[in-house]
């Protein structure tokens, strides 16, 4: 049974989802102060929080247990991730389930600002009626300048273009493709200050972005220039923007996310041109719903050794490119997992290599190698292996690994092959997913095969004379085993043979001994996947 920690409020369709698992042990407390969390954290395998957490190193080394850390948000400052890293716990966000939801608020706050919104609302509010006191500007017709061009950022410049404003935006980690798909002009930093009306931050919270607007930065804008922050607080100076609003350099502006949460008193609130929001980015029913199914999901497949969706410290993994990558890592952990089990027991491999072949992105491959490795080394050290940590282990354990395209190994679209070797033995083994979701093992050591890589398997190695096929199914039968898949494949005529053969029930070593005494039959492995 895993037990899993939820400190911040979720929407309910995650519990339910959760609650499907019955080998899920879930405690909701949602706002659980830090303090409490520290002293009852041993006992979980897993924590979900919100911002409101705070996942230090303190908390990580005193869960002892816990391989997995959920952020239902994009945001991961919260987390030490460098820490999680060293103790092998995976981390992963959900990424782009409130971009909508953040770039409508954008939107929101910028018409507020321009047409003074929340004033009129106050001066109705005490039944005062002047309209000529809150003549505003349109967006139409102005430069815009967004920092970042991400997930939200990318939105931003989708709506502002249906009110055909200019765009700019200051990115360094996109093309000038990328840009033009996206409507928006790529300009030098210095340009974006000093052309834009309205400035828009959509950055993450690093070491480059903090105080990414600070009073040299607004030195160089336009005088009444208008500030929007709806991504992370931090990327503001919060003192530089008072004290230009004093001077009247920044005409106004609509923060959402502030240096320190919650804000309980803020100057801020004195200045009638500035509209404040308390973190509400992500506040709508249908990004939380979007977040719950992400995070319920994910949480699952990661506690279950499967792959999520947004890992966030997986060695050389950023992006999961869709449903085949995915099926790859799979296919890949599953071919990791039979040759372990099919190579001597005390063979530790000196080398390992990759070779893909056919449409697989080169990004993939790390995801793909990382599932094979984590299978393969699971079986191998007794320690604890995961995703996070495999590489380290692999590392300390003196295998070479590599890795390269190699388009003539395989007649498929697309395949993987992994060969290993050790100082007195080697294996090579392979396969492909072709169609929407079909798996084969279709490669070991010469031998050509097509066989779903699931369930028991025996893996017979035998002379190609007449008698082994017979003699096998006739064992099985006379002890009850029903066959399911029989392959076998030969390199030459009174050659090597290979079987695979899939069975419904496990194989006891009294039967693979019976196997391994007839004089034809040469090895047999009992594999289970």
């Amino acid at each position: 049974m895993k037990k899993v920690l939820i400190t911040g409020a979720l929407n309910p369709i995650a519990l339910e989802r959760f609650q499907e698992e019955k080998d899920l042990d879930i405690d909701y407390q949602p706002d659980l102060p830090y303090v409490q969390v520290l002293k009852i954290i041993e006992n979980y395998h897993c924590i979900i929080s919100r911002s409101e957490t705070k996942i230090d190193a303190a908390l990580i080394e005193k869960g002892k247990k816990l391989s997995v850390i959920a952020r239902a948000a994009v945001g991961i400052g919260n987390i030490d991730v460098n820490y999680a890293t060293q103790k092998g716990v995976l981390v992963f966000n959900t990424p782009g389930k409130n971009t909508n939801s953040a770039a409508e608020l954008t939107l929101m706050l910028m018409l507020a600002v321009i047409r003074k919104l929340t004033n009129a609302h106050k001066s109705m509010e005490s039944n005062f009626w002047n309209r000529h006191e809150f003549t505003g500007t349109e967006l139409q017709g102005k430069t815009i300048g967004l920092i970042g061009l991400g997930n939200v950022g990318h939105r931003v410049s989708r709506f502002l273009n249906a009110f055909d404003c200019e765009v700019l935006t200051y990115d360094p980690y996109v093309s000038k493709s990328y840009c033009e798909k996206h409507q928006a002009k790529p300009v030098e930093f210095d340009v974006l200050l000093t052309q834009s009306d309205i400035i828009s931050l959509h950055v993450p919270k690093n070491q480059e972005t903090i105080n990414m607007i600070d009073t040299p930065e607004i030195n160089k804008t336009k005088k009444g220039v208008i500030i929007i922050n709806t991504a992370r607080g931090g990327l503001v100076n919060e003192q530089a923007l008072q004290e230009a609003l004093k001077s009247e350099k920044i005409a106004g502006g609509g923060i959402d996310t502030w240096d320190i949460e919650p804000v309980i008193e803020h100057p801020l609130k004195n200045f009638d041109n500035i509209v404040m929001t308390p973190h509400i980015g992500a506040s709508t029913v249908e990004a939380q719903i979007r977040i719950a199914k992400s995070v319920s999901e994910n949480t699952i497949k990661a506690l279950q050794g499967g792959i999520v969706s947004s890992p966030i410290n997986l060695p050389e993994v950023h992006t999961i490119h869709g449903q085949k990558t995915q099926l790859y890592a799979e296919l890949a952990g599953k071919l990791g997992s039979f040759s372990r089990q099919f190579i001597d027991k005390n063979l530790l491999p000196k080398h390992i290599k990759f070779l893909y072949h056919g449409d697989l992105h080169s990004e993939d491959w790390a995801l793909i190698k990382l599932s094979y490795l984590k299978e393969f080394l699971s079986q191998t050290v007794d320690i604890g292996v995961t995703y996070v940590n495999v590489l380290q282990i692999a590392a300390e354990k003196y295998i070479e690994i590599s890795e390269k395209e190699d388009k003539h190994f395989s007649n498929y679209e697309s395949a993987i092959r992994i060969s290993i070797k050790g100082e007195n033995s080697q294996l090579s083994i392979g396969g492909t997913v072709f169609g929407s979701n079909i798996q084969r093992l279709s490669y070991i050591n010469n031998f050509v095969f097509e066989i779903e890589p699931h369930g028991m398997i025996l893996a017979i190695e035998n002379v190609d004379l007449p008698g082994v096929i017979g003699f096998v199914g006739t064992l099985l039968a006379k002890n009850n085993i029903n066959i399911q898949q029989f392959e076998l494949s030969r390199n030459q005529k009174g050659g090597k043979a290979m079987a695979l053969v899939v069975v419904d029930e496990a194989v006891n070593k009294e039967i693979i001994q019976q196997l391994l005494d007839h004089e034809l039959i040469k090895k047999v492995k009992h594999i289970v996947i």
